[in-house]
């Protein structure tokens, strides 16, 4: 059987660590001075889990102004969004709400699957707390994570419980997939995936 592929997208400001966070997770490297993203980057990685092979195709747009009149198409049949926010730069929280707003307006699918990601935690110099974070994802029905790219704490979790909870939408899949028993009670595997998660991990 050919894996089965899911569409993920990446937004969020310029500099909040998109572009890093996918090279985490997809090459496992770690570019402290990546150049900013012009128009839209993609990768895909293959994943295991509840013993169904998944090809994630992830794309990563640029935040910055001047190409968002490129990203409409880029949310077309995306099942899954990782809304990410740099916690050392308030102002990139305090614009969450006009992605989404972007995200309600171009997203093809309602019941579209959103994981809040606040970025740098390694850094001391903190200006959103975890809290305000979980306050903002819970008001918007959103899985949230902290992560940090640099020590990796995080980053595999929140593209995991992304695609869980995907996994867990019939409405995202097409008849073929649901006939497959993508119902996925997730038996053992979601347990060992939710409790590799927890100490990170907040869902909504």
């Amino acid at each position: 059987l050919g894996a089965e592929s899911m569409k993920l997208l990446l937004i969020g400001d310029s500099a909040v660590g998109k572009s890093s966070l996918l090279l985490r997770f997809t090459d496992g490297t770690f570019e402290p001075h990546l150049n900013p993203t012009i128009g839209v980057d993609f990768k895909v990685k293959e994943m295991v889990l509840g013993g169904i092979l998944l090809q994630l195709a992830i794309w990563d747009t640029a935040g910055q102004e001047r190409f968002r009149t490129l990203t409409p198409s880029y949310y077309r049949g995306t099942q899954g969004v990782i809304l990410v926010y740099d916690v050392t730069r308030k102002e990139t929280f305090m614009r969450l709400t006009s992605w989404l707003n972007e995200l309600e307006m171009h997203a093809t699918r309602s019941d579209i699957v959103k994981m809040l990601v606040g970025n740098k935690i390694d850094k001391p110099d903190r200006e959103v707390d975890r809290r305000e974070g979980l306050q903002f994802a819970r008001k918007h029905s959103m899985l949230f994570v902290e992560t940090s790219v640099k020590t990796q704490h995080g980053v595999q979790c929140a593209f995991e419980e992304l695609v869980i909870r995907i996994l867990q939408t019939p409405e995202l899949w097409d008849k073929d997939m649901q006939k497959k028993g993508v119902e996925l009670e997730w038996s053992e595997a979601n347990t060992v995936v939710a409790s590799s998660c927890s100490p990170y991990c907040s869902v909504s």
